[in-house]
């Protein structure tokens, strides 16, 4: 015999509340690390790159680090125009996400190439490079790397302007 459409009703709503007050109400103690942590919106402050690893202005904005064991660490990155990380690399690798404006990337031994918003530009582990904004036009991107050891960048001498300026 086929269950009423109250009974069906009623099974899905208790269904729901239970969803409910795991999910959102309460949480299981029994996991471990199984938290959701909300970053809130500018809860962080801003901090100014380092013209030990940076020319011009450049403002960091860091939005996650993921606890341990994750090694997943983001940042909104901001250079004004003409503003340029140094040379460096990351032992995983690293991906950009260009939010807005429009910037410049190179790999060593490579072309430099634009990169706008909407771009995604992905840098191999150990791959030297640089990027950051036009001459004349700022860049924003989100930037993810993993640590490794706890180390994320491997940090080398800057850009010069001769080499910046070569497109």
């Amino acid at each position: 015999m086929m269950p009423s459409r109250l009974a069906l009703e009623t099974h899905h709503r208790k269904w729901s509340e239970q969803s409910i007050d795991t999910e959102f109400r309460g949480r299981d103690e029994s996991k471990e690390n199984s938290e959701m942590d909300i970053k809130k919106s500018a809860s962080q402050p801003s901090t100014k790159g380092s013209a030990d690893y940076f020319t011009g202005t450049v403002r960091i904005d860091s939005l996650f680090e993921a606890p341990e064991p994750a090694r997943v660490r983001g940042a909104s990155v901001t250079f004004e125009p003409g503003a340029r990380t140094a040379w460096h690399t990351h032992p995983l690798g690293q991906t950009l996400i260009v939010v807005s404006g429009l910037g410049w990337a190179q790999r060593e031994g490579g072309a430099i190439e634009e990169i706008r918003s909407g771009n995604v530009v992905w840098f191999a582990p150990n791959e030297k490079h640089w990027h950051g904004a036009t001459p004349t036009t700022a860049m924003t991107h989100i930037a993810i790397q993993e640590a490794l050891d706890g180390k994320v960048v491997e940090w080398m001498e800057h850009v010069t302007d001769e080499q910046y300026r070569r497109v």
